[in-house]
């Protein structure tokens, strides 16, 4: 039976990290300030690893890190953290395609360097200009994962799935005009790429992605370590 802390509002799943490798991550919106408090700090009292909370506005933050010492608020990716691990080996790419997707791609980055990928990013490299994702493929062939995180039609994805070895985790973004349905046209596109072997998360969700290349590297035994 998993160990659960209840704290009437919430049911804190506190074996996720024996079984993942990471502590149970909140999710910010529709939570009370008090709510957050309350879970971040039954996960810092009972678990050891990184504590997150994302998609968090930043009078939120304020208040919650003003009742929970130690953490840090990355206000692009709306972030809380807490404890970060260590970097390890296992080195991620984020690759944007336009700077209107700088906010999903800053999520990816927060989230995968706060679990202890070793995480580097490339903006506005998008397929309306191809050399510019040609002049960058060392580093792309170079990582042992890569997120690619594009709107509009998404193409983003297909290149560099033809490009790379490594495994390659699309996120649709919701950027772009009508008929770009809010990140559904990337999202089906990404789904039908002709690149064999690329996943797709949800749209906009950047956490979704890094938490994906997280579990490849748990596999691989090279991710973060626990030294903080």
């Amino acid at each position: 039976m998993s160990e659960v802390l209840n704290l009437g509002f919430a049911r804190v799943d506190l074996d996720r990290e024996a079984r993942q490798g990471l502590p149970e991550v909140v999710y910010g919106p529709g939570k009370t300030p008090e709510q957050i408090v309350g879970i971040v700090t039954g996960l810092l009292t009972h678990n050891s690893g990184p504590v997150l909370v994302t998609r968090v506005a930043p009078e939120t933050a304020g208040t919650v890190l003003a009742a929970v010492d130690g953490g840090s608020y990355d206000a692009e990716a709306r972030l809380l953290l807490w404890r970060p691990a260590a970097t390890g080996s296992f080195s991620v790419l984020v690759a944007a395609a336009g700077t209107s997707d700088r906010p999903v791609a800053a999520e990816a980055v927060a989230v995968a360097s706060a679990v202890g990928l070793d995480t580097s990013a490339v903006h506005d490299v998008g397929v309306a200009g191809l050399d510019r994702i040609l002049q960058v493929r060392d580093q792309l062939g170079a990582a042992d994962a890569v997120i690619v995180v594009a709107g509009m039609e998404g193409a983003l994805a297909s290149v560099v799935g033809g490009l790379v070895r490594a495994p390659v985790v699309a996120v649709p973004v919701s950027t772009g005009y009508g008929a770009s349905l809010e990140g559904v046209t990337a999202l089906l596109a990404m789904h039908a790429s002709c690149a064999a072997g690329v996943t797709v998360v949800n749209i906009d969700s950047g956490f979704s992605a890094a938490m994906a290349v997280h579990r490849i590297a748990q596999v691989r035994g090279d991710r973060g370590g626990d030294d903080r």
